[in-house]
């Protein structure tokens, strides 16, 4: 007797209800984090809050693009600004507790780099 004549469910339907839209949770994160100008964004904030003209100026990205990555990294919950109304006017990003939490896999990049690719650095 099979598990469906027991239960009464298709074993197979049941999976393919819990399946996913894409294929691996992989997918999802990098959908979230993995432009180019995110993750650097992403890294240089972990060096701790940064004015935009600093981000500006350590990212090398222009004035639109960075605005609009903080724009979107915001909105997904990974920056937080903060405005300073005192002269001059200045506006602020920093890591939230989610953005934070890609600390440790910066460093395991960090250091897979360092060993698979050394080479490209000689």
């Amino acid at each position: 007797m099979s598990s469906q004549d027991l239960t009464g469910a298709d074993p197979a339907a049941e999976r393919t209800d819990a399946t996913p839209d894409t294929p691996c949770p992989i997918v999802d994160s990098i959908e979230q984090i993995g432009s180019q100008w995110r993750l650097v964004v992403l890294y240089e904030l972990q060096n701790g809050e940064r004015r935009f003209n600093e981000l500006k100026r350590e990212t090398d990205a222009n004035a639109r693009t960075l605005s609009r990555v903080l724009d979107d990294l915001q909105e997904s919950g990974f920056v937080d600004r903060r405005m300073e109304e005192d002269a001059p006017v200045a506006t602020y990003y920093s890591l939230t507790d989610k953005g934070e939490s890609l600390a440790p896999v910066f460093a395991e990049i960090d250091e897979w780099a360092n060993e698979w690719l050394a080479e490209c650095n000689a």
